[in-house]
């Protein structure tokens, strides 16, 4: 059997990177997933990897209206909602003077609103399924631990730590069965990283990223997506309103 054997998943900003690693994963270990992202196409590419056990929908995951929709897609096509992983996120690398607040409430809006609505909706859908229901929010290290180029992203992901909190505390206190737990990597070979590739090259880039992480390299997605595995299966249901930190040590120093 596997992990999340006839689990019904959730995962936003799954057409690359983490999202689709996630997905693949979940799917991996037995579940069904919706998998959703803004590009449609690459949310499409996803699913196709996965084959007949994913749905592709087109998702803007700062649009109330939209999550409604997509949550109740999901449950109409599958039959209920156990699983439901906040990914979709973007960065920023600016200080706090140099941050306009166009950027500022963009970051905020993708990177903590979108979970809020995530876990505002989600959780009835949860509540009217079979089964333990786990809601698993990447946040980053970032959310632990500062940085100064980092205003917007920092506030953003630590929000998302705390939010995580509230939420687990709230469907504790429903007794509803369903879990909230944040997930807090470092730097990963996603899509995000592009942008630093481009101005150092792919391998000094990733060199000096390496250097930053006690472990001596940066994590793949499957490192990740493992850790949302633990976090979505019943594995971890005595496992509420915790952080899984995945950072190759940074945190330790």
């Amino acid at each position: 059997m596997g992990r999340v054997e006839n689990k019904i998943a959730l995962v936003t900003g799954a057409g690359s990177g983490l999202g689709r690693a996630i997905s693949m994963m979940l799917a991996k270990e037995g579940a069904r997933v919706t998998v959703t992202d803004i590009n449609e196409e690459s949310a499409r590419e996803t699913a196709e990897l996965i084959g007949g056990q994913a749905l592709a929908l087109h998702q803007d995951v700062t649009d109330e209206t939209r999550w409604q929709s997509v949550l109740a897609e999901t449950t109409e096509h599958f039959g209920g909602l156990n699983i439901l992983v906040n990914n979709a996120g973007i960065g920023d690398g600016s200080d706090v003077e140099s941050t306009d607040f166009e950027t500022w409430k963009r970051v905020h809006a993708i990177d903590l609103d979108s979970v809020f609505l995530g876990c505002k909706y989600a959780i009835r859908h949860m509540e009217e399924t079979d089964g333990l229901g786990s809601i698993v929010n990447i946040s980053s290290i970032a959310g632990i631990i500062a940085g100064h180029n980092m205003a917007s992203y920092n506030s953003a992901k630590a929000g998302v730590r705390h939010l995580s909190k509230s939420v687990a505390l709230h469907c504790a206190r429903k007794k509803n069965g369903i879990r909230c737990n944040s997930v807090h990597p470092t730097f990963v070979k996603t899509p995000i990283l592009e942008r630093m590739f481009a101005r150092h090259g792919a391998k000094d880039g990733e060199a000096k990223l390496a250097r930053q992480v006690p472990i001596g390299h940066i994590g793949e997605p499957d490192d990740i997506a493992y850790g949302v595995l633990y976090l979505a299966s019943d594995e971890s249901r005595f496992m509420t309103g915790a952080e899984l930190v995945l950072d190759g040590g940074i945190s330790a120093m």
